[in-house]
């Protein structure tokens, strides 16, 4: 199967790197200090949601701004303590693309990922996060935000993502999309095409845009 795209739209965290450890120990430690029971915390889906809306799922109003800041605090002082890491395939895809062809369109704000980025020596130069934007995955904004900043039409972009919300964010905003099987079941991912992790893709830039294909 192959596709063809203007350009590519990446989710960060569980699609070009790996940050479970972190996040699991951060938003465990931000939990117990503000409280929250075991019971509740694990009813919040974590992945793929700004943290100002998991906050705002557990917290009162008037804590939030305070609780976002502690586990952004918490999350990018875990970076250097191994938090991060590259998943299989991310760097040889991504040296395939032309800078300009390609985004990464995160959850996370913008500190927080430019530190897992950096980490592994990723410099995309378009980056959109969680500041740049007013509704976070499943709405399509986050999605919509990235197409725009490259001045590519969504329906001529590809989106990366490994959790269903962020599926379903691109499907909002008329992109096809690509699910990784990094942080969920396959059969739990609804896209056009889902693989293991980057290394089963190979990326063509050519004059006409980027083709997408699977490895044989």
């Amino acid at each position: 199967m192959k596709l063809h795209a203007q350009a590519l739209l990446f989710d960060n965290d569980g699609t070009l790197v790996s940050s479970l450890a972190s996040v699991r120990r951060c938003w465990t430690r931000w939990a117990a200090e503000y409280g929250i029971t075991a019971e509740r915390f694990g009813r919040v889906e974590l992945h793929g949601r700004p943290a100002a809306e998991i906050a705002a799922d557990l917290l009162p109003a008037d804590v939030v701004p305070e609780a976002v800041a502690r586990i952004e605090q918490l999350e990018v002082e875990d970076v250097p303590d191994g938090g991060v890491h590259l998943l299989p395939g991310t760097r040889d895809f991504l040296d395939a693309l032309p800078a300009d062809r390609w985004a990464v369109v995160t959850s996370a704000t913008r500190r927080l990922a430019e530190a897992r980025l950096d980490a592994v020596g990723i410099l995309p130069k378009t980056l959109v996060a969680a500041d740049d934007i007013t509704r976070g995955k499943p709405d399509p904004e986050p999605y919509l935000v990235g197409a725009r900043a490259l001045g590519v039409d969504p329906a001529d972009c590809v989106v990366f993502e490994d959790a269903p919300a962020g599926l379903q964010a691109g499907r909002a905003a008329g992109m096809r999309t690509v699910a990784l099987a990094t942080t969920h079941r396959a059969d739990e991912l609804d896209a056009d095409l889902v693989v293991t992790d980057l290394s089963a893709l190979s990326a063509l830039a050519t004059g006409a845009g980027v083709e997408i294909a699977v490895r044989g």
